[in-house]
């Protein structure tokens, strides 16, 4: 176990209960990255997407192969050549992060508001820490936060390594032909992704 990522796992918990320190104006990241050297200054949910960081994939790489998933919830299995003709919109998550519990409500409703439009959400679970790798657990977030997306569970990071990803969230935002168009870092930036799925929809 990693004990200063569990340190700071544990701080940015407890800031996502409100516990806050001297200085309303010192606050923490809202993202988490595995062996970051630090912790970046944050962002509130309302705050502008400048604050949170936005990695500028190129346009037109190719979505890679979801690699040795051992389960699959709320769908058979998928590929990437699957969902060839749908907006694709990826997350990477883990239950017990509270960043990623804080973006679950939007991706939810946009699961519910554009899936007949042709949008396929899909909710990449991997863990940080050994309860997390439980399917029980996992099935118990499920309906906690109302998941009826498909959810692959990459215990090994296979998945993880194959988008190069350091990142709890992180979201890809791919076109109809599989070819990524938007990726984003952390909570936030909830317009932004909304109104690129509508563009790569329309």
């Amino acid at each position: 176990m990693n004990h200063n990522l569990l340190r700071r796992r544990q701080l940015l918990f407890y800031l996502g209960l409100g516990v806050v320190g001297i200085g309303a104006a010192t606050t923490f990241s809202n993202f988490r990255k595995v062996n970051a050297p630090s912790i970046s200054p944050a962002k509130s949910d309302n705050t502008q997407d400048s604050e949170t960081i936005t990695v500028k994939t190129p346009a037109g790489k190719s979505l890679p192969e979801f690699q040795d998933i051992s389960q699959w919830f709320n769908s058979t299995p998928l590929s990437i050549a699957n969902l060839k003709g749908s907006v694709v919109l990826i997350q990477f998550w883990t239950f017990a992060c509270i960043n990623c519990q804080r973006t679950l409500p939007y991706i939810t409703r946009w699961h519910r508001q554009y899936e007949s439009q042709g949008l396929k959400v899909i909710g990449i679970h991997t863990p940080e820490f050994a309860f997390e790798r439980d399917p029980n657990n996992i099935k118990k977030a499920l309906r906690q936060h109302q998941i009826t997306y498909p959810v692959p569970v990459d215990n090994e990071y296979k998945t993880w390594n194959a988008y190069e990803n350091q990142y709890w969230p992180h979201m890809f935002l791919a076109d109809r032909q599989g070819l990524l168009q938007y990726d984003h870092i952390g909570e936030g930036a909830y317009e932004k992704i909304e109104q690129t799925i509508r563009q790569l929809l329309g």
